[in-house]
């Protein structure tokens, strides 16, 4: 404020009557302050503001890529759980994987003076919440590691969960396995198409891009893409899906295909029926409960004045298996073969 109040050649209550909206205050004023203010992309820190004033919102907002989706959902009603019976309220708000939307949404939690915010972050570099945190903001980030700050954080083991939904398909008799991925600028995308090369490294088996389907916009995309992908001249013998909301898509074109019960399909993490379908979609899963109980449990003691170490809790993931992931491949297919073969022609 002293910055805009130098800048406009007022004084820094002039300045502070401007941001308030106060009556009484000439218009070329008011534009020398509002012109500084956008010269020197000021923003009121109203988390400053309230400390000064010594106040708490007994608020607290919840920023995630999209709450529609059942994983985010979950996570959300967990910390909304969680906090219940402090009495403090959670807000929420959807990012679209849209980094400017992200920034947007902590700003308005910020103007409204919540005592912390809980992000699954839409970009890769979260240093724009070094002022929020330094004026006393509480911080944890969740479901994808923090960028550029220092803050708690809650994930899930992405790598090793991918690399072992990739070697079981692999234990399974096959080697030419597709995946059905995210953006790969998003942190969990990167890390599970890492745990999946990992896998197929292990058996001296390159990633073949031919196979790898990533970065779809909308859902129908994905399920055009799978079903292009089964019609070109050489597919793949088993899929692993690596985002939740990418499953549906592709068993819907596999089963268009008539290819369900022949293609082996392990998604991380899966939709809600998928243990109804035949065969049931096997899964590496998270877990959102518990994952929106540890960052609010985490908040809570930050909020409560704790102020040891910033701490990172990397959540262990769940295998399920209910047949579409037990699907023999060709190398099973072959082996057996060979032992029916060996057994007729002993003596």
């Amino acid at each position: 404020m002293r910055d805009v109040a130098a800048l406009a050649d007022v004084s820094i209550k002039t300045v502070s009557r401007v941001i308030n909206g106060e009556k009484y205050i000439s218009p070329t004023v008011a534009g020398r302050v509002q012109e500084a203010i956008h010269r020197l992309n000021y923003r009121h820190n109203m988390v400053a503001s309230q400390l000064r004033a010594g106040a708490r919102s007994s608020a607290i907002g919840v920023i995630l890529v999209d709450i529609s989706n059942p994983f985010s959902s979950t996570v959300f009603r967990a910390i909304e759980d969680a906090f219940r019976e402090s009495g403090v309220a959670v807000l929420s708000a959807s990012t679209d994987e849209q980094a400017q939307r992200e920034r947007d949404a902590v700003h308005a939690f910020s103007m409204r003076r919540v005592d912390g915010l809980v992000i699954m972050p839409a970009s890769h570099d979260q240093g724009y919440l070094l002022p929020e945190v330094a004026a006393g903001m509480h911080v944890v980030i969740i479901d994808r590691p923090p960028g550029f700050l220092n803050v708690d954080s809650v994930v899930s083991e992405n790598r090793s969960g991918a690399r072992a939904a990739v070697e079981h398909l692999i234990a399974g008799g096959h080697r030419r396995i597709g995946l059905i991925g995210d953006r790969s600028e998003i942190a969990t995308a990167r890390l599970r198409f890492e745990g999946y090369a990992e896998a197929l490294a292990g058996q001296g088996v390159d990633v073949d891009p031919s196979i790898v389907r990533q970065g779809f916009v909308t859902t129908d995309a994905a399920e055009q893409a799978t079903h292009a992908l089964f019609k070109s001249e050489n597919p793949p013998s088993a899929l692993f899906v690596s985002q939740n909301a990418l499953a549906l898509p592709t068993i819907r074109a596999l089963r268009a295909l008539g290819l369900q019960s022949q293609i082996a399909v392990v998604a991380f993490d899966g939709f809600e029926g998928a243990d109804l379908l035949e065969p049931g979609l096997t899964v590496m899963t998270q877990d959102p409960v518990r994952m929106g109980h540890a960052a609010a449990h985490i908040l809570m003691r930050r909020l409560a004045g704790d102020a040891s170490p910033r701490e990172n809790q990397v959540l262990p993931m769940a295998f399920i298996m209910r047949g579409s992931g037990e699907i023999p491949g060709p190398f099973m297919s072959g082996m057996r073969n060979a032992r029916r073969h060996a057994s007729r022609s002993a003596p």
